[in-house]
């Protein structure tokens, strides 16, 4: 079916979503880029990832839009130029640091164009490094040197925990800072202004494209404020039922074409 109202952007977190399990755009999906960028329909992209981490996607979805790294934190063009940067008060990333070491979770920092860690063997580093193709830089302690940072991730394959940290962390920043989660496994914690449903403001204002005519498409609890501010929101089937409730519609799970279906589907009018 196609949803009845206007759209002129779609709006599309990365991991979960655009790609699927294995980090991979298939040619569906690219293939459903090319069809609303036919139709007029303007795409793009954004991811807890670094810039960086996203570049491979730039040419393959023809990207002319800005691109909003560290979930808003930082926009920059297809060529890398900052466009604008929002980043961590030193005061709250030394908080989040103790936090996230409170709960039993590694943290790692992304300052300027560095990814910074402390243990190369602990969990989800070979993994994240391989899926935004480059290699983090290894530091005694990664609270340091806490000016200009970006995002701070605490990790665990206890997802529970993660789950506990994002809570308490919600609790202790306030209004400070942006506390979600954008994998079971990670807890993402940006500027307070640096979240996806700022990058749906950021967009609608830059590309002068009301908000009501932007869709986005997501499957974390991150992606639930970029759902409340756009005229459409489509959730992915891998997504959790807390995340479901939140939009308007959901797709398939993103193993299954889930995005390209979704754009098939609500935007386009094609048929399966």
């Amino acid at each position: 079916m196609v949803v009845k109202r206007k759209i002129s952007l779609v709006l599309a977190d990365v991991d979960g979503s655009l790609v699927n399990e294995e980090k991979v755009l298939t040619k569906r999906a690219q293939s459903a880029v090319s069809k609303l960028r036919a139709a007029g329909i303007r795409f793009a992209i954004t991811s807890g990832r670094p810039p960086l981490g996203m570049a491979m996607l730039f040419r393959p979805l023809q990207l002319d839009t800005p691109i909003a790294g560290f979930n808003g934190g930082l926009f920059v063009t297809k060529d890398l130029t900052i466009l604008e940067q929002k980043t961590v008060p030193v005061g709250v990333a030394r908080q989040a640091i103790d936090l996230i070491r409170e709960h039993g979770l590694d943290a790692w920092v992304y300052r300027g164009n560095d990814w910074l860690i402390t243990k190369a063997d602990a969990p989800h580093v070979a993994r994240e490094s391989w899926t935004v193709k480059f290699e983090p830089k290894g530091v005694a302690d990664v609270g340091e040197k806490l000016d200009q940072v970006a995002k701070i991730v605490g990790v665990s394959d206890d997802h529970e925990r993660v789950r506990r940290c994002e809570a308490d962390a919600q609790i202790a920043f306030g209004q400070r800072a942006t506390a979600a989660r954008s994998q079971p496994y990670y807890l993402d914690i940006t500027n307070k202004e640096a979240n996806k449903g700022a990058v749906v403001d950021y967009l609608s204002s830059h590309m002068q494209i009301p908000v009501q005519e932007i869709a986005t498409i997501g499957d974390q609890p991150n992606d639930v404020l970029m759902f409340r501010r756009s005229g459409l929101s489509i959730a992915m089937g891998n997504a959790s039922d807390e995340v479901k409730k939140q939009a308007n519609v959901t797709t398939d799970s993103y193993n299954d074409e889930g995005f390209a279906k979704a754009m098939e589907r609500f935007i386009l009018g094609a048929p399966d």
